[in-house]
């Protein structure tokens, strides 16, 4: 009798708790986070999951209080617009993107729902901003010095390769960063006596007649230039590359897929403090006061693999600055 008591008491006490941890639960915040992508989640596996894993750190996980709403428009600009009104549609509490074309495209659907850009070149050229103290609006995130860095790869080519006469810069197309990025190259060319030319792709169905295009001009070295579709097709660049015996530099993923050098920010770690935006966000800041970042370190690799492949002596110089040599 005495037991059958105590699971009496028992049940009881679990019956009046479970519903107040049903309530606790039911009262939690869930928050929503909406993604804007120009290409599709497989070039930005890692990109992604560093983004998690700064909101983990922050106290949000998926499955628990964050919903995040994915849209890729798979190389298709074109669907960008209907895209972000499918987000405003969903009333999330924030829009994360990256580049100027998703930017953009979260800007021209909503002027109230937050946007934070994970990174994006200069926002105060292409105007996206009047002030990066205080953006204003409803728009932050983490900018870099995208003209500059395009411009300094140019100096260390020729660093590299001191016969160079002829570089080619690969842009994605309709990219509206393409003019003023292309005046600042323009300019360091000029200054080490190269001949800049461009070529705007779409996709990699263009590689070919672009790299035809290259060996036309006697083009002996590429820049690629960070955007959505480069870093979606990083690894089919710099093989065409390969293929045409062109040494290639630009952002890390062009060294680590078998290009000869980049010189650029530590792109994951951007994409890992957009979650310190979501944050401030989610707990009351306006976008607008919370000032745009910019990176104060750059990170020199160099493939001495590919070195070698192509029959290139990486002068001491460059050697000695720089924080990973791939062997």
């Amino acid at each position: 009798m005495n037991n059958r008591r105590k699971l009496i008491v028992a049940l009881g006490a679990s019956a009046l708790t479970a519903p107040l941890e049903l309530v606790a639960q039911a009262s939690a915040k869930i928050y929503r986070i909406g993604f804007l992508s120009s290409e599709s989640d497989i070039g930005y596996r890692s990109r992604v999951e560093a983004l998690k894993n700064g909101l983990r750190e922050l106290g949000y996980a998926e499955g628990k209080n964050l919903v995040i709403e994915f849209r890729w428009a798979g190389g298709k600009n074109e669907l960008l617009p209907q895209l972000a009104a499918d987000l405003v549609s969903l009333k999330v509490d924030v829009i994360v993107t990256h580049g100027s074309l998703p930017t953009s495209a979260a800007q021209k659907a909503t002027s109230t729902i937050p946007i934070v850009f994970a990174i994006n070149g200069d926002v105060l050229a292409m105007r996206v901003v009047a002030n990066l103290a205080r953006p204003g609006g409803n728009i932050t995130g983490s900018t870099f010095f995208y003209n500059e860095l395009n411009a300094k790869r140019i100096e260390l080519l020729k660093e590299a390769l001191p016969n160079l006469n002829q570089v080619a810069v690969v842009l994605e197309a309709n990219n509206p960063a393409n003019p003023t990025l292309l005046k600042t190259m323009q300019q360091t060319a000029r200054q080490f006596k190269v001949t800049l030319y461009d070529f705007e792709v779409s996709s990699s169905r263009e590689f070919d007649n672009a790299f035809a295009a290259m060996l036309k001009k006697r083009v002996a070295a590429i820049v690629l230039a960070e955007s959505p579709m480069a870093i979606e097709n990083v690894r089919a660049l710099v093989e065409s590359a390969a293929r045409n015996k062109l040494p290639a530099i630009g952002f890390s993923e062009v060294v680590e897929a078998g290009g000869l050098i980049s010189y650029g920010v530590n792109t994951l770690a951007l994409w890992q403090r957009a979650a310190y935006f979501v944050d401030k966000i989610f707990k009351g800041t306006k976008p607008g006061d919370i000032p745009i970042e910019q990176p104060t370190k750059f990170e020199l690799l160099i493939n001495m693999k590919t070195a070698k492949a192509l029959g290139i002596k990486i002068p001491d110089s460059i050697m000695l600055r720089a924080d990973k040599v791939i062997e």
